[in-house]
């Protein structure tokens, strides 16, 4: 076994990782790797494709869960996941516990039934997603909140909150980035495209935020909703719907969603007042990636093998 953790994840500590990597040497041989910047644990997941390793792990949060299947997509070795983040959506939605310990005690009890199965991932141009890609209001939220680790950590979805509110109020109720959209050869335009691989989108503490409800992690597409408008009247009513298992996101009168999608394009467009497209962000699995003006959405099924 490979562990790769991610020392500054949340809720990682020397003591935490010393007692999970004491607990399985009783069943693995285990070897660990400790991420140092960003993207390194792409490098690591990609040079033991050649270490002759029966399983690796990703220990830390979504952002080293991602960074580890991207380096490991499309080859036959499984990877598991310990959470080690604020909210760890691959690990609860794969059925993982959302405790170090018990998820340490659930990976020791798969050893006696080691067998590996296959997951669908999405692709946004050349990077892998587990769960979600976003372009426009939820990538700019990510970025400002990784700007703020200490606070990230500390107040958790209380300050993804805050940045979500402050950020579609300054950025995107004035002159917002317009995206155009093409989904199997179906157009739209719009200000946020959310892609989901799984459901739920993310989490608010305990509570299941959902945005494309009938998703699977295995049923070999994805699912987007394209937010069409965004003003003060939109907000009041999209809030409460993330929030409720009755009012769906979906249904949203400028939420349009788009099911069972193979491939899909996102390009900028000049918004009020430009006479040139301006660069939207893009954010994968809860990490910002960068600004871009044109990206190609994909499903890539049973690209990864899990042990989960």
């Amino acid at each position: 076994m490979l562990i790769i953790v991610n020392p500054y994840a949340t809720t990682v500590s020397d003591r935490l990782k010393n007692l999970v990597i004491y607990a399985l040497q009783g069943r693995f041989e285990v070897e660990v790797e400790a991420t140092e910047s960003q993207e390194h644990a792409i490098r690591i997941g990609r040079a033991a494709r050649s270490g002759g390793y029966d399983l690796v792990v990703a220990f830390g949060g979504d952002g080293t869960v991602n960074e580890v299947v991207n380096g490991l997509a499309g080859t036959e070795i499984p990877v598991a996941f310990l959470p080690g983040g604020n909210t760890n959506v691959v690990c609860r939605t794969l059925g993982i516990p959302n405790d170090v310990v018990d998820a340490t005690e659930h990976l020791l009890s798969l050893a006696d039934d080691f067998r590996p199965r296959k997951i669908d991932l999405g692709m946004v141009d050349d990077r892998y997603f587990v769960f979600s890609c976003g372009a426009g209001i939820d990538a700019s939220v990510v970025r400002k909140v990784d700007a703020n680790p200490r606070l990230k950590a500390s107040a958790g979805p209380w300050f993804y909150s805050w940045k979500a509110m402050s950020t579609y109020a300054r950025e995107y109720m004035r002159n917002p980035t317009r995206l155009g959209v093409e989904v199997d050869g179906r157009t739209c335009e719009g200000v946020t495209v959310l892609a989901q691989n799984s459901d739920p989108f993310t989490y608010f503490g305990s509570r299941k935020i959902h945005v494309c409800p009938n998703v699977r992690i295995d049923d070999g597409t994805l699912s987007m909703v394209v937010l069409e408008r965004a003003n003060q009247l939109d907000a009041l009513g999209i809030v409460p719907r993330l929030l409720s298992s009755r009012l769906p996101t979906e249904k949203h009168s400028q939420a349009r969603l788009f099911e069972g999608v193979s491939e899909a394009t996102v390009r900028s467009l000049p918004g009020e007042g430009d006479t040139d497209p301006r660069p939207f962000p893009v954010q994968v699995d809860g990490d910002f990636i960068g600004n871009h003006s044109e990206v190609t959405l994909r499903a890539a099924p049973k690209a990864l093998s899990i042990i989960a």
